[in-house]
């Protein structure tokens, strides 16, 4: 659980920071059609097409329009992105209202409407969205490839939906694990893990786009449950690019809460 100097049930602005760390894009992209499965492919086969359709790229930027619902409110907002690879996620809310800065290291960020701010570890993102996270997960989800290493577990593979379907041969004794697979592209079309024993769920959907040749997400919608509470991200990107020269401004006003872990 979290707290604060103030009230710790204002986590609105906290969930639009969430809410950017799964996105990806660029400019000039059509959507992806799927393409058809083959009941012949092992999963063996199915996981390294995976790993050899992963997306290299340097840096990312641009806009994405978040709506945001928890089932008591609900919120849109238009923010920018700029992100280098394995190094930073930065974002930031109109007129700066709500900044993050997301390192392999930290997870920092600010919100101007409550004067409070975060610096710290990965267990922040991890209490909100109830599963374990770090800067590679997060790299994965918003590039749509696995949050697990699918190469270090042995996989059986169905035909679910139109998609290629993973779960372990072997049951992980506190998780439950599903990945679906695009039969196409090899990208991730839907993951999952829950906790039964937390009752926590977290899952992630995606759509694709073809940008100059690079399939990325084109839509992301992510549920969070937790004892029977429901949070929805959904996210649409408009006028993203690739690889032009980035900075990250970032400074944390003087005077803020400090919300601290509990």
């Amino acid at each position: 659980m979290m707290g604060s100097k103030k009230a710790t049930g204002k986590l609105q602005a906290t969930f639009m920071v969430l809410a950017i760390l799964f996105l990806s894009g660029c400019k000039s992209s059509k959507t992806v059609v799927t393409g058809e499965v083959d009941n012949r492919i092992s999963a063996k086969k199915i996981i390294e097409n995976h790993y050899a359709n992963q997306v290299d790229f340097k840096t990312l930027s641009g806009r994405v329009k978040i709506d945001y619902s928890d089932g008591k409110s609900s919120q849109g907002v238009n923010v920018s992105l700029r992100m280098e690879k394995d190094s930073v996620i930065w974002i930031s809310a109109p007129l700066g209202m709500v900044k993050a800065r997301i390192t392999p290291d930290r997870v920092s960020f600010y919100n101007k409407l409550q004067n409070e701010y975060f610096d710290g570890d990965f267990s922040y993102l991890s209490d909100l969205l109830g599963t374990d996270l770090d800067f590679g997960k997060v790299q994965n989800l918003l590039l749509g490839e696995a949050v697990l290493d699918l190469r270090t577990d042995k996989y059986a593979s169905t035909i679910s939906q139109g998609n290629y379907q993973l779960k372990p041969k072997k049951a992980r004794e506190l998780f439950k694990i599903l990945f679906q697979l695009e039969p196409g592209n090899f990208k991730i079309a839907t993951q999952e893990i829950s906790q039964p024993e937390e009752d926590r769920q977290f899952s992630a959907k995606y759509t694709y786009q073809d940008i100059s040749g690079k399939i990325l997400p084109n839509a992301i919608h992510i549920v969070a449950l937790e004892n029977r509470d429901k949070t929805s991200i959904a996210l649409e990107y408009r006028n993203l690019e690739l690889n032009r020269p980035l900075n990250f401004p970032y400074k944390i006003p003087k005077g803020y809460d400090q919300i601290i872990l509990k």
